[in-house]
């Protein structure tokens, strides 16, 4: 009886060590920023946040160094737009109207009535910047699309 008791216990630990293993095998891998996003805000970026973030900017972003990095990280590396001269040649993707815009902070922000890539604000998008996935928008009527690379592009 003992015996099997000790079997049970052995068994028991076991499978929770093997559970453990797999959890720890698929818990997220750290965030590997380049080198340019420890270097200061563009005014050009600053204008993007303060568009996004109004009032809230410094206590949601300025003042929490690990979101500096994250939004430059998005602003200067994860966040391209490209233009297709062809884009039959492309998997179906949702089109940039379908994306929620992201205006918890600034309750009036609209979107831009035409699509410039040199003055596009990703920030306004409540793109899936935390996905472990890369992501392809269409941007309606036009030949751009805006990939949005996920957070581990570079590990």
């Amino acid at each position: 009886m003992k015996l099997n008791i000790l079997y049970i216990i052995v068994f028991a630990f076991s499978f929770l060590k093997c559970n453990s293993q797999i959890v720890k095998n698929k818990s997220t891998q750290p965030i590997v920023f380049n080198k340019n996003t420890f270097s200061e805000f563009t005014p050009r970026e600053i204008k993007m946040l303060n568009t996004v973030y109004g009032g809230m900017l410094k206590n949601e972003i300025l003042n929490r160094p690990t979101r500096v990095l994250a939004i430059k990280e998005i602003l200067r590396n994860r966040v391209e737009i490209v233009k297709l001269t062809d884009p039959r040649h492309h998997k179906p993707c949702p089109m940039l109207s379908e994306i929620p815009l992201f205006n918890i902070f600034n309750k009036s922000l609209k979107r831009d009535q035409t699509f410039d890539p040199l003055k596009f604000n990703p920030l306004k998008y409540n793109f899936e910047f935390h996905s472990s996935d890369t992501h392809l928008i269409r941007v309606d009527n036009s030949d751009y699309f805006i990939i949005v690379k996920s957070q581990h592009y570079n590990n």
